[in-house]
């Protein structure tokens, strides 16, 4: 792991696009979101940050945050365990005149003595709706390179149907980006345009004086989003420069998005494309046995984490820690989230099970690859 300080503290939005995937945060947030077998989604923005040398990393929570800070612990997974700086979950911001965060500057703005307290000249901002071994080094030394005021990560690709079908009215925005060059000239808000588009990534950097600097303005006239009522109204006074990324990127914006985006993981090239191109990804740690085939099961092509125990026949599927499928069941193209068992004779097709999920023996679930199954958390059928 990288322990050299990239003069750069990291900021994280775990909130961010909730309301997208409602059946998934219902009681947790979207950065604590299960991806890829034993993952969660804020491991891949976490991780990519620590392993460029960040090691001063603040997460601001609005709610449903306790699953993430059960995950994140202390940060000792990511070697943010430190006397000075490390992890630093800041809890919602809430007085009697102030309501808890709408959006990034409300958010910022919470946390304003702490930006001025710190010691790094940039500071890295970041959603985690989203999974890539992101290289952040080679950003910020572009960012310093081109003396731009504001770096933004995007990827070249067609706007996905997830985000193109988010409502013109929905608080949810995503932004595309004209370029001349590298200099952005124009951010566009919930774009419907065809073909490939510069969609951005929502990680920025900027120094940390001019952060605190526009924060402090914006926050005084009321704005509220960091992208629209900032930077897209401020393109002529401030050079906004974009960094094209070329990796893997798994981006969820909805259930499909999620069924998707998990699904991809079986085949080889995605895998090491995201987890082996780049730097490790870690999570927390949970020892436990090997997945177990018993005499008799069948599995092809699937992804299974540790303490999995198969009895019955499982193919094209995401399985999680601790997942049980009894003799005679059959489980195809499903996502199964820690602790599901799937008892004697039931069949699964296109089904995404929460955490510790229990479908009873001869029981039939079958979704479409358009419109998978969910089952919430807890929930016995």
């Amino acid at each position: 792991m990288v322990n050299s300080n990239a003069d750069a503290l990291g900021i994280l939005f775990p909130n961010s696009y909730d309301s997208l995937v409602p059946e998934l945060v219902g009681e947790r947030l979207m950065a604590s979101i299960p991806f890829a077998s034993r993952y969660r989604l804020v491991d891949f923005i976490l991780s990519s940050m620590v392993n460029c040398g960040i090691d001063n990393i603040s997460v601001i929570v609005r709610e449903n945050y306790h699953s993430l800070m059960d995950h994140l612990g202390s940060g000792r997974e990511w070697d943010l365990t430190r006397k000075n700086g490390g992890l630093n979950l800041v809890p919602p911001y809430a007085e009697k005149s102030v309501a808890v965060y709408n959006g990034r500057v409300e958010a910022l703005a919470s946390i304003m003595d702490f930006l001025k307290e710190q010691k790094e000249e940039y500071v890295v901002l970041s959603d985690t709706c989203i999974a890539a071994n992101f290289d952040f080094k080679s950003m910020i030394q572009e960012h310093i390179k081109s003396g731009a005021d504001v770096s933004i990560a995007y990827v070249k690709e067609p706007l996905p149907d997830s985000v193109l079908n988010i409502p013109q009215t929905s608080k949810n925005m995503y932004y595309t980006l004209s370029l001349d060059g590298d200099r952005v000239t124009e951010i566009k808000i919930n774009s419907k345009e065809a073909g490939e588009q510069n969609l951005s990534m929502n990680i920025y950097i900027v120094s940390r004086q001019l952060l605190i600097d526009l924060i402090s303005k914006a926050y005084v006239l009321g704005q509220i989003y960091f992208e629209r009522d900032i930077l897209a109204r401020s393109l002529d006074t401030l050079n906004v420069h974009g960094f094209r990324y070329d990796g893997y990127m798994a981006l969820i914006c909805d259930m499909k998005s999620y069924f998707e985006e998990n699904m991809k993981m079986l085949k080889d090239e995605n895998v090491d494309a995201l987890f082996y191109s780049g730097n490790p990804i870690y999570t927390k740690i949970r020892d436990d046995n090997p997945t177990r085939y018993i005499n008799g099961s069948r599995a092809k092509n699937i992804m299974a984490a540790d303490g999995c125990v198969i009895e019955g026949d499982v193919e094209n599927s995401i399985l999680f820690r601790g997942v049980k499928i009894a003799k005679g069941a059959k489980v195809r193209n499903c996502v199964l989230m820690q602790g599901t068992s799937v008892e004697a004779n039931a069949s699964l097709e296109y089904v995404i099970t929460d955490k510790n999920v229990v479908i009873t023996a001869d029981k039939e679930l079958k979704g479409s690859d358009s419109f998978p199954v969910y089952v919430a958390k807890h929930q016995k059928v």
